[in-house]
Formats: structure tokens, C-alpha cells, sequence
């Protein structure tokens, strides 16, 4: 069950940056932001714990999903899987209509498959697709449709896995119940805070909005050995000067031993919508291999756009 259960979670999210990258898909930094300085926070009346404490406790990152159910939006959803020469072996691209106005529909504007996706009993030939499917582009409906029961993560093996997706995705810096994984997500406590470095900058968001960029990132002169222990590379953190919002994330994680290897690069952005805060684009990029598996390779981009609130909601 372990093993079953570390390949689930890993294998929703860890992509590697590829011989023939898509300069689209590769989500090295938030794309949509302009820096202008370094930030002295301590000049601002600010300090590391602030924005530590925003990112291990805030919910706000997560329930933007949630406020989608709320809204109408089209959404565009990219996909690549590639074989072990790099090259595109499978191809996905969806462009649908969600509609919230009364039952909740599901419309399919454009829909392209080709190459090596499924089995023959209909699910997907990689795992890492379909786990990636069931969390960001519901491939069973269940977070868009309002008022839908909560997980408990007893509901089955998808459930289960889905409330520790969540954590390593919208809560980064807490523990994770996950064999040879779990402490190494715990980059802010006191142990592991000895070998990262956090800087501060100033920008514009999306050309309008000001921000500050919290990126952590493991220091430079550390020594091999100690730099492949370290499972989160970097994080960096978008907060809206104004209210500190949360707007933008990209975390660059890699581990491997004996039993498994990944490297995962992954980009969320968030967009101002009348009051709500709601995901405009996902990006993922790598791979994971594990014994007894298929290594598998992935890259997603996910837009979503022309969002609009729907009466009572």
C-alpha cells in the first residue's frame, strides 16, 4: 500500500525539464511579473516570518479552485506525454465550456487526442495524466459542481490521495504522510531553514497590480551531497503588496534514490475577478521514474479564461 501510495503522489505532479523543451511549458518563473528592486523588508516593517507564516497558513489558494464552481469559464488544456528519446508520443488538447448557470454543464468546444493515451479498459496509459486530470481539470466533475459532499480521504484510492496532493500543491512547507518523502516538504522549520537562502523583490503583476516576489531557494555553496537530499529546490511566492494576498506560485522540487526519482517544475498564476481570486494558468513540466513502472513524461498547460459570475451564486 506504501508503494502504491508514493507512486500515486508523485506521479500527479513530477515532470523534468526535457532534451526538446516547449518554452511554453517550461515554467522556470512566474512569466507575468516585472521585477523592479530588491526589497529591504525590515525598511518596509516587514520580516521573513511575515510572509513564512502566509504561506504555511493561508487557504486562500485552494478555495480559489473552490470559487470556481461559482463561475462560467472556458477552459484550455494542453497535454504532452514523451518517450524516453523526448519525443512527443501523446497529445491532448481540450477546450471546454464549464457552466455554472443552474446544474452545472460540461461542453466540449474542441477535443484532440492522438498518439499512445489510454489502455484498453478506457483509463489512461500514464498515471501521471490521469492523476493530474482528477485534480486540475476534473475529469469526474466532482470540485465544480456546487454544494458536492467533501472528501474525507476515505472515499476510495483516488480520495485518499487527493487530500495529500493538496497539501504538497496549495500548502508547501508542511508535513506530508508520504514514505520517504514526508519531513523533506518542511522547508521553514529550524532544521531545514540552515540551507536555504530567501530573498526579496518588488514587481508589477499582470502590468498593474504591485507586488512583492518571496523566493527561497537552496543556497549555492552547499555541497553535493547535502544539495541532493534536499527535495524543494526553490519556491517562490507572489503577494499582492495591497492586502498580501497569495497571487502566484512556481515551486522547482527533485529528489531520487533507490527507489524512485523525480523532477518536477510547476507554475500556478491567480487573477483578480470582482472580488474572488481565481486560477488563470497551470504549468508543469518532468518526469518520474519508479521500479517495475513505465519512466513517464509529461508537460501540461493550462489556461482558464473569460470567467463570469453566475446569479446566486
Amino acid at each position: 500500500m506504501k508503494k502504491i501510495l508514493l507512486l500515486s503522489i508523485l506521479s500527479a505532479f513530477i515532470f523534468s525539464g526535457f532534451a526538446q523543451e516547449i518554452p511554453r511549458f517550461n515554467p522556470d518563473t512566474i512569466k507575468t511579473i516585472t521585477l523592479d528592486s530588491v526589497v529591504n523588508i525590515k525598511a518596509e516593517r516587514l520580516n521573513i516570518e511575515t510572509f513564512i507564516n502566509r504561506i504555511v497558513n493561508d487557504t486562500s489558494f485552494y478555495e480559489s479552485f473552490r470559487d470556481m464552481k461559482r463561475y462560467s469559464f472556458i477552459a484550455e488544456n494542453r497535454i504532452f506525454s514523451y518517450d524516453k528519446k523526448n519525443k512527443v508520443d501523446g497529445k491532448i488538447y481540450r477546450k471546454i465550456k464549464h457552466s455554472n448557470a443552474g446544474q452545472y454543464k460540461m461542453e466540449y468546444l474542441m477535443k484532440e487526442e492522438s498518439g499512445n493515451l489510454y489502455k484498453k479498459n478506457g483509463k489512461y496509459q500514464l498515471y501521471t495524466i490521469e492523476m493530474f486530470d482528477y485534480i486540475f481539470m476534473n475529469a469526474y466533475n466532482t470540485d465544480f459542481i456546487p454544494n458536492a459532499p467533501a472528501s474525507d480521504g476515505k472515499g476510495g484510492t483516488n480520495e485518499g490521495y487527493k487530500n495529500k496532493l493538496k497539501t504538497l500543491i496549495f500548502n508547501p512547507g508542511r508535513p506530508v504522510k508520504v514514505p520517504f518523502i514526508g519531513s523533506k516538504t518542511e522547508i521553514f522549520s529550524a532544521n531545514m531553514r540552515q540551507y536555504y537562502d530567501y530573498t526579496f523583490t518588488s514587481g508589477t503583476y499582470l502590468d498593474s497590480i504591485p507586488v512583492y516576489r518571496f523566493k527561497v531557494s537552496v543556497k549555492p555553496d552547499l555541497s553535493s551531497w547535502t544539495k541532493d537530499g534536499i527535495m524543494i529546490k526553490e519556491l517562490v511566492t507572489i503577494f499582492d503588496k495591497r492586502n498580501f494576498n497569495i497571487l502566484g506560485r512556481y515551486v522547482d522540487m527533485k529528489y531520487g534514490n533507490m527507489l524512485f526519482d523525480f523532477d518536477v517544475k510547476m507554475n500556478i498564476e491567480m487573477g483578480y475577478f470582482g472580488e474572488d481570486k481565481l486560477p488563470t494558468k497551470i504549468t508543469y513540466q518532468g518526469n518520474w521514474d519508479y521500479p517495475f513502472k513505465k519512466e513517464e513524461r509529461a508537460s501540461f498547460l493550462i489556461v482558464h479564461k473569460d470567467y463570469k459570475l453566475e446569479k446566486g451564486k
